[in-house]
């Protein structure tokens, strides 16, 4: 396989970056890049999951889909992770549904390479578990926010967290997608929003959000943003590898 060095961009994935170079050199001839569109679906609930993907600054959500179509995240990727995490534990299929919310691209691994690299007990499986646990902090996490915790509370948080792993204080969301996975009416999103952007902490236009106060926006967060961020911190060494190794 012919590998574009300038597309692949591997440091872009802070997974990636954390491997030993002898590591990430025996994934190399088994890697590609693929360039991830909004609203694309990576997986659906009792598909087959036959790659997994690393992330560079795209972000894709891990979304819950009730039998009336109300929807609500389970879970984000971004550069900090990887999509797919079913097939390391066992299961190739899942409940959830992976859809791209911003557009950018990624490592594409085909499941069975994977496996098989995770199986030798290395240093890629040791990685890969500690983001589990921090996913599960995640998760968690988001289920205690989501009840105990007001829409501006949760729509700070969720901000914040995806500016995090875009590494952008500028990025294009609709209302309506920032609904579904906060798991509230449009209207409530509309409202806190608005709220926000009042109170000069962000601007909202046309889809466009940019951070404009982000001390404050924290200060707006519940202490569920803090929380995973530390958990994230703790678990995952993502230091870029020594290519001279």
């Amino acid at each position: 396989m012919s590998v574009d060095y300038n597309t692949l961009k591997p440091q872009a994935n802070k997974l990636l970056a954390a491997l030993p170079a002898s590591d990430y050199e025996r994934l190399l001839p088994h890697i590609k890049y693929v360039p991830l569109a909004f609203n694309q679906i990576i997986y659906k609930p009792g598909e087959p999951i036959t790659h997994v993907y690393f992330p560079y600054h795209s972000v894709i959500s891990i979304v819950t889909t009730m039998q009336d179509g109300s929807t609500v995240e389970a879970g984000l990727v971004s550069s900090e992770g990887m999509v797919g995490i079913p097939v390391i534990l066992g299961g190739d299929t899942t409940t959830t549904k992976a859809i791209v919310q911003i557009g950018d691209g990624a490592t594409q691994i085909d499941t069975d390479v994977l496996k098989s690299e995770f199986n030798r007990g290395g240093a890629l499986q040791s990685l890969l578990l500690r983001y589990v646990q921090a996913q599960c902090t995640e998760l968690g996490q988001g289920l205690a926010c989501n009840r105990l915790h007001t829409i501006e509370e949760r729509l700070a948080r969720w901000l914040l967290t995806v500016t995090d792993r875009l590494e952008s204080k500028d990025f294009l969301l609709t209302q309506e997608f920032i609904a579904q996975m906060l798991g509230v009416r449009r209207s409530g999103v509309t409202l806190a929003a608005s709220t926000l952007n009042r109170a000069g902490i962000i601007s909202y236009n046309r889809g466009r959000i940019n951070i404009l106060n982000r001390g404050i926006l924290e200060d707006t967060s519940c202490e569920c943003y803090q929380v995973i961020k530390n958990e994230f911190a703790r678990l995952l060494d993502n230091s870029p590898r020594d290519n001279s190794e």
